[in-house]
Parts: structure tokens; sequence; C-alpha cells
């Protein structure tokens, strides 16, 4: 695997350690909190099951949301926002500290 490290400089990497770097990346993105959804459904009593059936996705979906272990597509992020009746941003973690 090669890596243009800048302009005109190339760098080979070898395979097991790019695929340690893909590892390591894909964990620290797997422990991210990137949205808020748990938190906005509990703040409007709301339930996993209630929003599944609000927006017509299965219950597993919701929760794997909810847990961030995945994260629901834009369209989706906007259906969710409109059937909790939110501005789409309050469901996102910011990327920008206060």
């Amino acid at each position: 695997m090669f890596i243009l490290t800048n302009i005109l400089q190339i760098t080979f990497i070898p395979k097991d350690y790019y695929l340690f770097l893909s590892f390591k990346f894909n964990y620290r993105l797997l422990n991210m909190e990137l949205n808020r959804l748990k938190k906005v459904l509990s703040e409007q009593g709301r339930t996993n099951k209630w929003l599944a059936k609000q927006i017509g996705k299965s219950q597993v979906s919701v929760s794997r949301w909810c847990s961030n272990a995945t994260q629901p597509s834009l369209e989706t992020l906007w259906e969710i926002a409109t059937a909790l009746d939110v501005d789409v941003r309050e469901l996102l973690v910011s990327n920008k500290e206060n």
C-alpha cells in the first residue's frame, strides 16, 4: 500500500500495518457518540418502539442508532427530526467545543 505523504514523496506501508491502522480508526468510530437520539427520546418521554412505528423502521435499527452502534442515513435522520418535532441539528453531537 502506498500513501502520498507530501506532494512528491510516496511512502510504502506494509499491508498488515495498514490493517492495524484501519482497525484502530474503525474502533475509534465505533466508540464515538455521533447522535443524540437516545437523549432526545428520553427528554420527550418517547420509546424506541414509538419512533420505529412513526418512521416505518424496525425496532432493532432504532435501538442500534440509539446506542450509536450504527448511524441513520441523512434522509432517515430528517424523518426522525420531523417525527420528534425537533431541528435535525439537535439529533447530532457537535464536532465543535463550546
